[in-house]
């Protein structure tokens, strides 16, 4: 029962928008207690609280039982249970944990036919079960019992005090970070889990199934650079056939302006009350922009996205040169369908208040002004664009239009207000199509040239 996110969009008015497209991507937003404070001053277990918060309403602030641990980890991994025939001696058919139960059961994390699911839930138990959903079971059976006391030994203990697969399992929760250091303590004791083992081992669960955070490192971390490039250097122009016969032929007709193509393997899924996008096609600007940041003291976790953007070339600018990172195509009118390598710098910044000061950084920094303008990072545009999934003051709300095809998907940008007209327009293209869109908000001046304000 994972979650996740799809696609973006271009606008009528925005001619070119998505060709020079500067996407900054923004994170889903924390409703938890942590939602205001500093995330830099979060421990790991704070920043899983909240995003298990934000992403599955998940909220654990107490101790709980065997049976709401089992509920909250049926949550975190795909898939429902798919039979109503299982028997428990003291989980009912109408018991609002039976489905979880029997989620479990099925995935052969939990067996027998006792739960236990009113009882408080025991440190132990709640490590060997995040172990099973973690799909670490079979890494348990290569410990032998030399290497089970030794990871035991850290928790007082030995595999003589425990059932031969328990001690393996907690062996393996030890030796892999499943049960940080601060709470091993625990694993000995007779007192329930607390919250904050709870929310540590939901998070480690959330992260084995590949369902957490996905960022090449920190702005501040010595490796970063190396990292970007390298990631850029891997990235190539995104080709998707059956989204392109759609959103080409809606800018042949003049539907779009302009669209990106992404792929959602890439995503970052950070919390949006801390994330910004920020949209390049240029790697020498990425790599001075992490050096701004660092230069400000803006720390913030860097995820790179492989977008290329498609716009209309006209034939009146003349022949157009193909590279690696540029191509065309020519259509019925002598025009081409220009396709542009591209890509999102996403952002998730240790606080609030370190996301609001990147907008002047990028006024002062990176925003052209002038022709001749001097003392901007390399590659500075007239509209940087950098956006945000929640609200922020200074910023103005648009719209984001996207198709999607498996993990690709197709998106353009739009005011508020031409949303009915290009879902209508694509739907002429393609009777079938399914077009989700979603409101956002960009900094003023990629605003006020999507309304075709100010090209400035």
């Amino acid at each position: 029962m994972s979650n996740n996110n799809k696609l973006r969009s271009s606008s009528k008015l925005a001619a070119l928008v998505i060709a020079a497209s500067i996407a900054f991507a923004p994170l889903a937003s924390p409703a938890t207690t942590y939602a205001s404070v500093n995330a830099g001053s979060l421990t790991q277990t704070q920043q899983y609280q909240t995003f298990l918060s934000t992403k599955y309403q998940i909220d654990v602030n107490t101790q709980i039982t065997k049976g709401q641990y089992i509920q909250y980890v049926a949550d975190l991994l795909p898939g429902d249970a798919t039979s109503s025939s299982f028997t428990f001696t003291d989980v009912a058919a109408t018991d609002d944990e039976y489905s979880a139960v029997v989620e479990l059961n099925e995935k052969g994390i939990i067996s027998g036919s006792t739960v236990a699911a009113k009882q408080q839930l025991q440190p132990w138990v709640a490590a060997i079960i995040a172990v099973r959903a973690s799909g670490l079971q079979e890494l348990a059976l290569t410990y032998t019992t030399e290497k089970t006391n030794a990871a035991l030994n850290k928790i007082g203990s030995d595999s003589t005090k425990w059932a031969p697969h328990v001690a393996q399992e907690l062996a393996v929760a030890i030796d892999n970070a499943l049960v940080p250091e601060q709470y091993l303590k625990e694993l000995s004791q007779k007192t329930g889990a607390s919250a904050e083992l709870i929310n540590s081992l939901l998070g480690q669960i959330v992260t084995f199934n590949g369902q957490y955070k996905q960022y090449l490192g920190n702005s501040q971390d010595a490796g970063i650079v190396a990292e970007l490039i390298a990631a850029y250097n891997s990235s190539d122009i995104i080709q998707v056939n059956d989204l392109q016969a759609i959103v080409d032929t809606a800018l042949e007709k003049d539907i779009i302006t302009g669209y990106n193509f992404k792929d959602s393997r890439y995503d970052a899924n950070f919390v949006d009350e801390y994330a910004l996008t920020y949209g390049h096609s240029d790697l020498k600007h990425a790599i001075q922009l992490i050096g701004l940041l660092r230069s400000e003291g803006i720390e913030a976790k860097v995820q790179f996205e492989p977008k290329t953007s498609a716009f209309i070339y006209l034939k009146e600018w003349g022949e157009p040169v193909q590279s690696d990172s540029y191509q065309v195509k020519q259509i019925t009118n002598g025009n081409y369908v220009a396709y542009s390598k591209e890509f999102d710098l996403k952002l998730e910044f240790t606080s609030i208040a370190d996301k609001v000061k990147f907008q002047n950084i990028i006024l002062d920094y990176a925003k052209k002004d002038a022709d001749d303008e001097q003392g901007l990072i390399y590659a500075s545009w007239w509209q940087p664009l950098y956006h945000s999934n929640t609200e922020i003051a200074d910023y103005e709300s648009i719209s984001n239009n996207t198709i999607s095809l498996g993990n690709y998907y197709a998106q353009t940008f739009s005011l508020n207000e031409e949303v009915e007209e290009i879902v209508a327009g694509m739907k002429q293209v393609d009777a079938k199509v399914n077009v989700e869109t979603n409101q956002f908000w960009v900094n003023k001046a990629f605003f006020n040239y999507l309304g075709g304000k100010d090209y400035k």
